[in-house]
């Protein structure tokens, strides 16, 4: 510990006299000194941002580089983008009918007496459940907040609804996607392999939550209550609820279609250009989209073996769906029309792809944000460990499921 603390302690003299020395170089003074942490940082950044566009630009050339960028970005907001909006703005719709007429209640009701044997928590947790699946992970943490349903709730067990709900998070459009691509097996297989990795993240969760804190092994609340009070009807005639259901649940899909434009032209674009190769002949660049180098590929290819046996994926390229799953599920069914355009796909892929895509649903990004709001962010890493682990999980139950309904 010692032997760390002086190399960590020469570090930062060493930094500080970096930086000493090109003030006085520079005859920089007041506002234009350096400070170490922000001048650290920033050199750091300059160096990655650089490094990773040098790198790219020194193997497609600097100007296909840029055109391919900007073509790749264009190509997925025109084919892809629109595409999973409109789909958004329809299961919007349709989740608000569900809703509104009761069906939600109906399904909450069937599921209610699997919620306790599965996953060690109480029956109107399944409302989360399918809320979540019909719009997104963050309708997980506006139930919790609710007194009328966290109050049936353990405090691991209102910790551990992070992992609960973000398992179904779009699961709707996904499947709905997948589907419309007319990979409709698949994505029902890929339900029950997200189902499973589902299953384990929410008991992992449970199971760090309490070995590192057992004081949470307590009711949020001594009050009890009929858990029908959580509704979801509105006042008027069926007409208008109807009409006003339609409408709203439209809206809500078009709010859920622009918040994934970022991931889908940013995260896509960047992971497209580190999977596939050059697309003219004899290997060459020619600045057109879904081009760049294939690093991704190259690295997926040296342990091929494994994803093969694990996921059944026949191309090092599929691995890139799971890794942007990780930051947004929106992002990563960007790629699958790429994935069919290059022909490397089938069901078994989509299979996996729904199974990793729902449960991960880009947990990264939400996980912090959720466990944060609800004032338990000492939990944040327990957390992200048990969704690794689902949705790997997840991934690997779907490809085996699927290879076992192909046997029958």
């Amino acid at each position: 510990m010692k032997i760390r603390k002086k190399k960590t302690h020469v570090y930062g003299q060493w930094v500080e006299g970096f930086f000493k020395k090109m003030e006085k170089a520079f005859k920089l003074k007041g506002p234009m000194k350096f400070t170490s942490k922000r001048s650290v940082e920033a050199v750091l950044f300059l160096l990655l941002f650089f490094g990773f566009f040098g790198f790219l630009a020194y193997r497609m050339t600097l100007p296909k580089m840029l055109n391919t960028f900007m073509e790749t970005a264009y190509h997925l907001l025109l084919e892809t983008v629109f595409y999973i909006m409109a789909i958004c703005v329809l299961m919007g719709a349709i989740s608000k009918l569900l809703a509104e007429f009761g069906v939600v209640r109906l399904l909450e009701n069937i599921l209610r007496p699997l919620m306790k044997p599965f996953y060690n928590l109480p029956g109107v947790a399944a409302l989360g459940a399918v809320m979540t699946f019909l719009s997104d992970n963050p309708a997980i943490i506006t139930l919790s907040k609710d007194k009328n349903f966290s109050q049936y709730f353990k405090k691991y067990q209102l910790v551990s609804l992070t992992n609960f709900g973000t398992a179904f998070g779009m699961g709707l459009v996904v499947m709905a996607f997948m589907t419309g691509l007319g990979y409709g097996r698949g994505a029902l297989v890929g339900l029950v392999g997200a189902l499973v990795g589902s299953i384990i993240s929410t008991r992992l969760m449970q199971r760090f939550t309490l070995k590192a804190y057992p004081e949470l092994d307590v009711p949020v609340s001594d009050s009890t209550g009929d858990e029908q009070q959580i509704s979801f009807k509105s006042e008027g005639s069926v007409f208008m609820r109807f009409l006003n259901s339609i409408l709203d649940g439209g809206k809500d899909g078009v709010g859920i279609g622009v918040a994934i434009i970022p991931g889908v032209l940013v995260i896509s674009t960047i992971v497209m250009m580190l999977t596939f190769g050059p697309s003219g002949a004899n290997d060459t660049y020619t600045g057109s989209a879904y081009e760049g180098v294939p690093v991704i590929s190259a690295a997926a290819d040296k342990i091929q073996v494994v994803f093969e046996w694990l996921f059944g994926f026949t191309d090092a390229q599929l691995i890139s769906f799971p890794i942007t799953a990780l930051g947004a599920v929106g992002a990563a069914i960007g790629l699958v029309p790429r994935f069919i355009a290059e022909g490397i796909i089938d069901n078994n892929a989509i299979a996996v792809f729904t199974a990793m895509g729902m449960c991960w649903s880009g947990f990264l990004s939400t996980h912090t944000a959720m466990l944060d709001s609800l004032g338990f962010r000492k939990l944040i890493s327990k957390a992200l460990l048990a969704h690794t682990i689902g949705g790997l999980c997840a991934g690997i139950a779907a490809h085996w499921i699927y290879v076992l309904i192909t046997m029958i």
